[in-house]
């Protein structure tokens, strides 16, 4: 890690009260200083209305804000009538910026981290910093609010109980085809960022790698005016894309999980339903294997339930 520079941010502890406070409509409410630590703030993937009033009283109150792109967090600053200035921190500035931040919480000051849209640390460069506050002992304090892949992966219909972000997919076709299947034996939901003009090629590699019936969903322009949700198995879902439409927008794709028979290894989660169930009620057996497996609990009782006929059957 680079040498720790002093903090030159252009932040003082005697900012006026009238600055520390935030607007709803035409209410000014007072913003309260915060204790020294780094706050990881998630701010709207589109519509600013998503904002949480904890995430508008930790930016107006934090001595350091810092940002992605100061001109993207303005505009939320100004709708919300927070006069704290945003200081630029993204993979370009790191190395010379990441010190300063990191000196300001030396000195006992707040920093408030924002990315663009949604949670900081996922999927941009706001790891380093976090990781490099803890390894010095300053508070590390999560705001937690809008987030695209949770949004995706609620409004995509596709199981919840157990999923997986994986980011990006690699940009070159070899890349993308490796990397899903690494991915298609996971008994998870599957969550991808994915560029517009790249879902159309991504959604027939997924066809051919994880199977045409496999289900899915392409989440576009989440929270925004034109929010769309496009659900179908991955054959469907290639069919459609592959038209030569033209495709705009922030796009998350979710993938459902692999079919219980798609598992490899099968018969060892018979193995472990039949030793569960032995003490166990069948709904607590399921449950304890989905713990253990990852696997639906909702699919795992079935699984259990079809043992037993198998079971009664043979004796």
């Amino acid at each position: 890690m680079p040498p720790r520079q002093k903090a030159r941010l252009n932040v003082t502890d005697d900012r006026k009260a009238a600055e520390r406070s935030y607007r709803i409509g035409n209410v000014a409410i007072p913003a309260r200083p915060l204790e020294a630590a780094l706050y990881l703030v998630a701010t709207p993937i589109g519509n600013l209305g998503d904002i949480t009033l904890r995430a508008l009283e930790t930016l107006a109150g934090a001595d350091v804000l810092a940002c992605e792109d100061t001109r993207v967090t303005r505009v939320l600053l100004d709708r919300f009538g927070i006069a704290n200035r945003p200081y630029a921190y993204h993979e370009h500035n790191a190395g010379e910026a990441g010190p300063r931040l990191l000196a300001a919480l030396d000195e006992g000051q707040s920093v408030a981290l924002v990315s663009d849209a949604g949670t900081p640390l996922v999927s941009d460069p706001g790891y380093r910093l976090a990781q490099q506050a803890i390894e010095l002992g300053h508070r590390v304090v999560p705001i937690p609010g809008p987030s695209a892949p949770l949004a995706a992966l609620v409004g995509s219909g596709q199981p919840s109980d157990a999923f997986l972000f994986a980011g990006f997919l690699p940009v070159k076709e070899k890349g993308r085809r490796d990397r899903l299947a690494e991915l298609s034996k996971i008994p998870s939901t599957l969550i991808f960022f994915e560029s517009p003009h790249r879902i159309a090629d991504t959604l027939v590699i997924a066809a051919d790698v994880l199977g045409p019936s496999r289900s899915a969903c392409v989440c576009r322009e989440l929270t925004k005016t034109f929010e769309e949700f496009k659900r179908g198995t991955l054959g469907e879902l290639a069919e459609l894309y592959g038209d030569g439409r033209t495709v705009k927008g922030e796009i998350v794709l979710v993938i459902g999980p692999p079919a219980f028979d798609d598992i490899p290894a099968a018969i060892d989660v018979d193995v472990m339903l039949r030793e569960l169930a032995a003490s166990l009620p069948a709904t607590k057996a399921a449950a304890e294997a989905a713990r253990l497996t990852g696997l639906s609990r909702k699919d795992l009782y079935q699984r259990l339930i079809d043992l037993k006929a198998e079971d009664g059957a043979n004796e």
